[in-house]
């Protein structure tokens, strides 16, 4: 393995446990999830299972929904996405186990910084994510096959498959536990905020983070 695929794992890895983090905190913030963890915290809370286990469920839920779209099968990249969602889903259950230590979200300042730092983890993960130009998660898959599909912009693309997950999360909330559940103020914030940060984050630390990553392919080619 060559030191650059090395470090695009390295970055990859690291993505996928700070979006664990990040989603942790937005959790015990308590003011709403973010839209891509609103279906999983939904069936966590409904269940009674743990949001890892409900983490890799809804993720399996967008891989089937993949191949009904695609109307085909691609074993390869079904292998890889089960992977991701499963590495995933420990990732969850590892940074809220890792969080419990942490004092309960009983006043403004600690709602507020919770909420901050989970919107800060998930922008960096999102950041790092991208950088390694590895396999998307089974959600941004989604977004992608039916982008493709019906030749839609991936970026409205995305905003309906968050809005048609936020629904449906709030459908399974006030169905079967009478609230709102993983939906409050902090989704609508968080659907806002994490795509400014991103913005920010992939102008201003991107193109150094791509230096690190591609340094040694570019020593060789020298």
């Amino acid at each position: 393995m060559n030191q650059t695929i090395a470090k695009r794992l390295v970055l990859y890895v690291v993505g996928l446990f700070l979006l664990a983090l990040g989603a942790t905190f937005s959790i015990i913030a308590d003011i709403g999830v973010s839209p891509v963890t609103s279906l999983p915290y939904a069936l966590a809370l409904v269940t009674g299972l743990s949001v890892g286990i409900m983490t890799f469920v809804a993720n399996f839920i967008y891989i089937i929904l993949q191949v009904i779209f695609l109307k085909q099968i691609r074993w390869k990249n079904f292998s890889i996405q089960l992977v991701i969602a499963f590495l995933f889903g420990s990732f969850m259950d590892v940074t809220i186990w890792l969080t419990k230590p942490l004092p309960e979200a009983d006043s403004i300042w600690l709602i507020v910084l919770y909420f901050v730092l989970g919107l800060v983890f998930v922008a960096f993960a999102l950041l790092f994510y991208f950088t390694s130009s590895l396999p998307t998660m089974p959600y941004d898959s989604l977004t992608y096959a039916v982008a493709n599909k019906w030749q839609f912009p991936f970026g409205k693309t995305k905003m309906v498959s968050d809005m048609i997950n936020v629904i449906v999360s709030i459908i399974i909330c006030l169905v079967f536990i009478q609230s709102f559940g993983s939906i409050g103020i902090g989704t609508f914030i968080a659907a806002y905020g994490v795509g400014k940060l991103v913005g920010v984050f992939l102008t201003h630390l991107q193109p150094r983070l791509k230096a690190w990553v591609f340094k040694a392919n570019e020593e060789e080619n020298d």
